[in-house]
């Protein structure tokens, strides 16, 4: 049986420099993959000691840890300011995050889960962990906010359609999937999300959802 992710760290940056090499590691991270990544590579790039590096993280997979940790406490932080602020209706918030989320995807390379799967297994079970923590945490209160505005059909079950679209991004984002349908992490995100919401709005709900998302 595959060992269990270990807790999630709510550790966060204690200084400048520990920013900064959690920065470059996922520029890193995102544009070449992890089997590429050294710490003497990001060390140099840096403009700092291997020892000086080591220092503030023990090795390759404590730092790739961080940055996945991190990466995914953003998306909840930034979705977290989007429900609440009061001046945006539904379709509004719907859209800025499903923009934002576009837009941190579209720095991903596309081959990144295949090469997390194939070197580092540990590293890919904790991105399946934090999607598994926040896709119902941020989609499930949107369409419970959809249902109060009269936006998202009332029959709908949150929790089961929270369940669903876990499943089906967890599918459209393996290698595979990517690879047949020939589309970047970004765009199946997009993709998805319109489908998935298509299918939620009530009558009212799809004509603002559509004043935002054109087909």
């Amino acid at each position: 049986m595959p060992a269990k992710p270990k807790p999630r760290s709510t550790r966060s940056p204690t200084s400048p420099v520990r920013a900064r090499i959690l920065q470059q590691a996922r520029e890193y991270l995102f544009a070449r993959g992890c089997n590429s990544l050294t710490m003497a590579e990001l060390a140099t790039e840096l403009g700092m000691s291997k020892k000086t590096l080591y220092v503030h993280f023990a090795g390759k997979e404590p730092l790739l840890r961080e940055v996945i940790l991190e990466f995914g406490q953003e998306v909840r932080a930034g979705a977290e300011i989007i429900l609440r602020d009061p001046t945006l209706n539904f379709a509004e918030k719907l859209h800025r995050f499903a923009e934002s989320m576009i837009e941190r995807l579209s720095h991903l390379n596309p081959h990144l889960i295949r090469d997390l799967q194939r070197y580092a297994p540990e590293l890919h079970r904790l991105t399946e962990q934090v999607r598994r923590e926040n896709i119902p945490f941020i989609f499930g209160r949107l369409i419970r906010e959809g249902q109060r505005a009269g936006m998202v059909r009332a029959e709908v079950n949150p929790l089961f359609a929270t369940e669903f679209l876990l499943h089906a991004m967890q599918g459209l984002h393996l290698p595979a999937s990517l690879q047949r349908l020939h589309l970047a992490p970004q765009e199946v995100f997009r993709q998805a999300i319109n489908l998935f919401f298509g299918g939620l709005l009530t009558p009212a709900g799809r004509k603002d959802y559509e004043k935002l998302f054109p087909r």
